[in-house]
């Protein structure tokens, strides 16, 4: 059986282009003179029970951005980020207790845009060592893995819709048990997963 880690830095590698919540959405009329802010979100990969793990966040339902979605740990680039690879470890950081001495990078992923107007650029990182995950209660409801051979699966993913905004809005999603891993996750993890089998 292929390594996992062997199978990521391959697909890491290789080009591909970015990706938006609109391209699902080809009738979608983007906002005129809209200004994206650069953000940087962790996947980060651990050692685990099934092998090699996603660790992903459940959001705070109190939050104003994405309420209760299932989502990478991570935010928008602050002034005092060197960069978004910074801002995607510091948030890592602050949303669920992560040392960023425990993450080796293993590169990053085209950049994802979403209809709240971030540019995000997901930083793949693997985590060493034992770690147990803090969630940070204003920010993050819950934290939980998910077998990485199932989010790196094609025949995992499917296209869904739902009414936002009067209109019919198209996306991806790789549901795992009682989690509905959806929208700019689900996109970029099929994007991943379509590297990992090119």
């Amino acid at each position: 059986m292929a390594d996992p880690l062997d199978a990521l830095r391959q697909a890491l590698a290789r080009q591909s282009g970015a990706s938006s919540d609109f391209e699902l959405n080809p009738g979608a009329v983007l906002p005129e003179g809209r200004k994206l802010r650069a953000a940087g979100v962790l996947v980060p990969l651990i050692a685990g029970p099934q092998g090699l793990e996603l660790i992903l966040t459940k959001r705070s339902s109190a939050l104003r951005h994405h309420p209760g979605q299932i989502a990478f740990p991570g935010g928008k680039q602050d002034e005092g980020d060197a960069d978004v690879v910074a801002a995607a470890l510091r948030e890592a950081r602050e949303e669920i207790g992560l040392n960023s001495d425990q993450v080796t990078l293993l590169g990053t992923l085209p950049t994802h845009e979403t209809v709240t107007s971030f540019l995000m650029t997901p930083v793949v990182g693997l985590i060493s060592g034992p770690f147990t995950p803090v969630a940070e209660p204003g920010e993050v409801e819950e934290v939980f893995r998910v077998p990485f051979s199932h989010v790196t699966d094609p025949a995992k993913f499917s296209i869904q819709f739902r009414r936002w905004r009067g209109q019919r809005r198209h996306y991806f999603t790789v549901p795992y048990g009682p989690y509905y891993i959806w929208g700019a996750t689900a996109r970029i993890l099929r994007g991943l997963a379509d590297r990992m089998t090119t």
